[in-house]
């Protein structure tokens, strides 16, 4: 039997190092904006502590404010439990517990990611943008490792059921925190600044590239929102994770919907009918905070669903026997 607290490990160990990899991601393409702001600029770092949900914790510990300070708080801060450095201990951490469920190979993987970030260690010496890219290929390399030795059977999908919802919530946050941001700049219509924001957008939802294969046309925030939102076959648009979270609480449960639903079931069921079939026209005129803010809602209530039923009651029967 799979028990509730290895299923909960590999849930975890996917969202903590999921957020390493996107909080590097936006730190890295700030400290590009940042280059077309004045000096000491905080415009391109805040909406980073407010994609995070962290912005009280931060404004507690951090009076001034400055690009530095943010930076210090996303990346290094171990009072900050949603900072690269926490999230890849608390990764390592939840790993150890269950090393003997987990591959060799994905021990080693996790566990030298968290040697690296240690203080003094060598990745520090590097410039900024290289401590980034390397943190962000380590928690990279931990998904093809795991995919590459891990049977993928029950305890895989938990794993990627940790990793896409996680992603889901980011590409959302980011994607809600700056179009508002860059919205009232759409006067300045072929503005190069303005241009170069939203491929700053796209790029920290690490879209740029497969954006510009999609869409043919001119960058617009419309199109933009429809891709990260919409978008049926890129891996982090929240419609794409939604329905690998369908797949995989499908393969958990191993038997087809009969009689009537349970919470999950109905929960997953009506958001994916949802993002799949909305257009983004209607999604912005009836207001796209107010659909991003319900999404992540949703998603919490779907993680606390999860964890309630698979995680709480050690009801092992919700969790059907592995085969060996």
């Amino acid at each position: 039997m799979l028990l509730s607290r290895v299923a909960e490990s590999l849930y975890w160990i996917n969202r903590y190092l999921e957020r390493a990899e996107n909080i590097s991601r936006f730190v890295e393409v700030s400290e590009s904006m940042a280059l077309d702001c004045p000096p000491g600029s905080a415009e391109p770092w805040l909406p980073l502590v407010d994609a995070s949900g962290d912005r009280n914790a931060f404004d507690k510990s951090y009076i001034n404010k400055t690009p530095s300070d943010v930076i210090s708080f996303l990346i290094k801060d171990r009072d900050n439990p949603n900072s690269i450095i926490s999230c890849i201990c608390m990764a390592r951490e939840n790993a150890r517990q269950i090393r003997d469920v987990i591959t060799s190979e994905m021990w080693e993987q996790i566990n030298s990611l968290y040697w690296s970030i240690q203080e003094g260690e060598t990745l520090w010496h590097q410039p900024a943008q290289e401590q980034l890219f390397e943190i962000r290929r380590g928690c990279q390399l931990f998904y093809g490792v795991t995919d590459a030795t891990f049977s993928h059977d029950i305890a895989w999908n938990f794993s990627r059921l940790g990793r896409l919802i996680e992603r889901a919530d980011k590409t959302s946050r980011i994607l809600d925190v700056k179009y508002f941001l860059l919205l009232p700049n759409l006067q300045e219509i072929g503005g190069a600044i303005d241009e170069l924001q939203w491929i700053s957008l796209l790029r920290s939802a690490g879209a740029y590239q497969m954006f510009r294969r999609s869409e043919q046309g001119a960058i617009t925030p419309n199109a933009i929102a429809r891709f990260l939102l919409l978008d049926p076959i890129f891996p982090r648009s929240v419609r794409f994770c939604l329905e690998g979270v369908k797949q995989s609480l499908g393969k958990i449960q191993n038997s087809p919907i009969s009689g009537k639903p349970n919470d999950l079931e109905c929960l997953i069921g009506l958001l994916l009918s949802k993002w799949s079939f909305i257009r983004i026209d209607q999604l912005i005129k009836n207001g796209l905070h107010e659909a991003i803010d319900s999404l992540q809602i949703d998603l919490n209530k779907l993680h606390n669903l999860i964890h309630d039923f698979y995680f709480i009651n050690e009801r092992t029967s919700n969790i059907k026997s592995l085969q060996e």
